[in-house]
């Protein structure tokens, strides 16, 4: 029997819709949100808004100082690299500091992951590829003991992703590379070849940057 599924909080929804404004354009960097106004437009009261802006202010989508209304982030594509540049380290330490704690239930994680991720590519929805790319790199970091590298990685993949989804129309071609680099690195996990891994996961990150860089290259940003 099926479970009765919970429905989403105002704050969640709110922060779908001022989220897809960003990536689809309509709000941009240094718009102002004025916390009655866009609660009247939304239709739901300022403390489901809050909630919807703490989250955007996680995700670096927008700007929140005390005292201050929130502000649409500005986006630089260099940011994007330096983030990338790090993470790759990060990243490729991670797979080798976590050997010892491989299982089945992960490696079924990240398969089942990967299969959704695929899904996402079927329906066009790259702003949930997104979501789930990041989720993938999070169940690797957050097998580590070291807490604060999980936590470090997960705000770098942020940093990396918000890149992408403010590019979501050139994205068909990259998240279908991205996917078989995922493959690759979880396929030899489960051959529980460490240092093949971790030659993929370093693979995987060049081949991220590379796809900035075309982007840039084109004047996408």
């Amino acid at each position: 029997m099926k479970k009765i599924a919970k429905e989403r909080s105002l704050g969640e929804q709110a922060y779908d819709i001022i989220k897809q404004s960003i990536i689809s354009g309509d709000l941009s960097p240094g718009d102002v949100l004025p916390e009655e106004k866009v609660a009247g437009d939304l239709g739901i009261s300022r403390t489901p808004l809050r909630e919807a802006l703490q989250l955007l202010a996680q995700d670096g989508l927008i700007v929140m100082e005390k005292g201050k209304r929130a502000v649409v982030a500005s986006y630089s594509p260099s940011e994007a690299l330096d983030y990338l540049e790090v993470r790759s380290v990060l990243e490729a330490y991670n797979i080798q500091t976590i050997e010892f704690t491989l299982d089945e239930a992960l490696i079924s994680d990240l398969e089942k992951n990967i299969e959704m991720q695929e899904r996402t590519i079927k329906d066009l929805d790259y702003q949930e590829f997104n979501d789930l790319d990041l989720a993938f790199h999070l169940l690797l970091a957050e097998r580590n003991k070291n807490k604060t590298l999980a936590e470090m990685i997960k705000q770098l993949n942020k940093g990396v992703n918000r890149a992408f989804l403010l590019l979501s129309k050139t994205l068909p071609i990259s998240v279908k590379d991205a996917v078989e680099e995922h493959k690759s690195i979880v396929n030899a996990l489960k051959d529980r070849d460490i240092s093949l891994a971790k030659i993929k996961m370093e693979y995987h990150m060049q081949q991220v940057g590379k796809r900035i860089q075309i982007y840039l290259k084109e004047g996408e940003f």
